[in-house]
């Protein structure tokens, strides 16, 4: 009996650890910082731009690029360089959330402070209510409808 080589490479296992639940499983992303649509828009942005200038760097042009730019345009709530400064400068002092809840607050833009807690299920009890609702309405305040 003759056996084949594969055509492919065998698949990495997926380990499943990871759930932003009630507690966060957030494997070897659990003490790392996270961004917001809007920063990740940002960062993007700076990177292509600057490349661009350079002339040394060529931009990426491919699919993946591309959906990534159009979905975080749709996505990111925050337009203005300003206001995307403004809510991490309102969610670094959040010192009793982990980056992943703040950027989470700052990418879903909750209305009520139950709806966050539905959403993020890990800030539960980390603020009260009353404390969550003035954040969200602070973030609120800087969000540019159009």
């Amino acid at each position: 009996m003759t056996t084949h080589t594969p055509l492919t490479r065998a698949k990495e296992q997926i380990h499943g650890d990871e759930e932003a639940g009630s507690e966060l499983k957030l494997g070897e992303f659990q003490n790392v910082s996270s961004l917001t649509l809007s920063e990740t828009k940002e960062v993007l942005t700076a990177v292509f731009n600057h490349r661009r200038e350079q002339g040394k760097f060529k931009v990426p042009d491919n699919e993946v690029v591309t959906k990534t730019q159009q979905y975080l345009e749709v996505f990111s709530r925050f337009k203005q360089r300003e206001s995307v400064q403004a809510v991490e400068r309102i969610l670094a002092l959040q010192t009793d959330l982990v980056a992943f809840e703040k950027s989470q607050l700052g990418t879903l833009c909750c209305d009520s402070s139950d709806e966050a807690k539905v959403l993020i299920p890990s800030i539960e009890g980390k603020k009260s209510d009353d404390d969550l609702q003035e954040l969200l309405d602070e973030i609120t305040k800087l969000r540019q409808f159009v």
